[in-house]
């Protein structure tokens, strides 16, 4: 019979001292993934310690194995990584840590640990996401994204009927280029106008979820 879990999810304070630290000498594995992405940056290790200094503030520590004890992540180059929440597996002796970065993750000033591209595949929605929220913030003359701010929800939402449209009729007589770069305008504009609109597009995939689940 497979096992299910003891522990709730997310993990809390409370539930530290039923972990199963014993497998490693006192520490515990702990796979960071980034929360908007989904993309899996690093894999560090977590002692008790550890574990309750990440959950009290909210940004991720480990145990340095090399160093010989704790290190909180960016606290000498300022690439934090910041909590959104902390998962265990079914055997309680591993750790996924869904957390949003500050600058690279990587000592190699890349993403990742686990490779060079930054959010593969579907993830990269949640990656251009966040520069949609970064592009916002520049000063209009510098951004398309924060003039298309400047100009009001109406004026968002319109492009996305236009893109929209632009869209299905590539669909129905272009090329597979076409549709694709349509398809990428439409998408872009889209994160533009769930921005504007204070939202979020995992708001839009939970009803998603919901629908499929039959709620």
């Amino acid at each position: 019979m497979a096992q299910s879990h003891k522990l709730p999810n997310p993990l809390t304070l409370a539930d530290i001292d039923a972990l199963d630290f014993t497998k490693g000498d006192g520490l515990i594995p702990a796979i960071v993934q980034d929360a908007d992405t989904l993309q899996v940056l690093m894999l560090g290790y977590m002692d008790k310690a550890a574990l309750t200094e990440t959950l009290t503030a909210r940004q991720v520590t480990f145990f340095s194995r090399s160093k010989g004890g704790r290190w909180r992540k960016g606290e000498t180059s300022g690439d934090f990584l910041n909590l959104d929440h902390i998962l265990t597996d079914c055997d309680e002796d591993a750790l996924l840590v869904m957390a949003r970065p500050v600058g690279p993750t990587c000592h190699t000033k890349t993403t990742s640990c686990f490779g060079h591209e930054t959010a593969p595949g579907i993830g990269f929605m949640g990656h251009l996401a966040q520069v949609v929220r970064e592009r916002a913030k520049a000063p209009p003359a510098d951004s398309y994204t924060a003039r298309l701010m400047q100009k009001g929800v109406a004026k968002i939402a319109q492009k996305v009927g236009e893109e929209g449209l632009e869209t299905a009729l590539a669909g129905r007589a272009g090329d597979l280029d076409e549709l694709h770069a349509e398809a990428g305008d439409l998408l872009y504009h889209l994160s533009v106008l769930l921005m504007a609109r204070e939202t979020t597009l995992e708001a839009v995939l939970e009803v998603l979820r919901a629908r499929h689940a039959g709620r």
